[in-house]
Parts: C-alpha cells; structure tokens; sequence
C-alpha cells in the first residue's frame, strides 16, 4: 500500500502511479483553462473528479458545465479542454488508466 495526501498548491502534480493506473491532482486558477481542440490521450480514460469549485469542459467539441462533486470521464481518444470559468480555484483529481504521465 501507499499513500499520498493532496494538497493542490501547484498547477499539476502526479501523486501516485501503479502499472495501471496514475492519480494526479490540478489546480486552476480563476480564467485558467488547460487542454484544447488538439488535446487527447490517445490510450488512456481520464476520470476527472472535481473537489472543488465549478467550470466548463470542452469534450469532442461538446461544451458541458460541472461542479464541485461532479465527476467526468474523458475517454482515450476524446479531445478535450478544461476551463476554470468560476471565482475560485477549481481543484481535481484526476486518474488516468492506464498512466499517462
């Protein structure tokens, strides 16, 4: 077993990884969006759970909003953005399966 805790102080921050799966917490500011029309992973899910505050993603060209208690799945292969559109920093854990970074 391991363990880490979260702290999201940075923008981005693998914690954890095994031979299957990786966790890794992000941090937007306010305004701040990460991803794009060209952002993919090609192999891997992504499972965004948001802790806290609330924005927008862009997947496959589909907008859709979330909030803290939400939970995305961006599948391998789907283009996606994440927008920090709120008044707080947006915090998420997010697994990748099978690791990415």
């Amino acid at each position: 077993m391991r363990r880490a805790s979260l702290d999201f102080e940075g923008f981005f921050d693998v914690r954890q990884t095994t031979d299957d799966a990786q966790a890794a917490q992000m941090t937007l500011s306010p305004g701040q969006s990460t991803g794009g029309p060209d952002n993919l992973h090609a192999d891997s899910d992504q499972w965004l759970y948001v802790t806290s505050g609330s924005g927008r993603a862009t997947v496959d060209g589909e907008d859709v909003r979330f909030a803290a208690g939400d939970l995305l799945v961006i599948e391998a292969g789907e283009t996606h953005e994440i927008e920090n559109d709120g008044d707080e920093p947006l915090e998420t854990l997010n697994l990748y399966v099978p690791p990415i970074y």
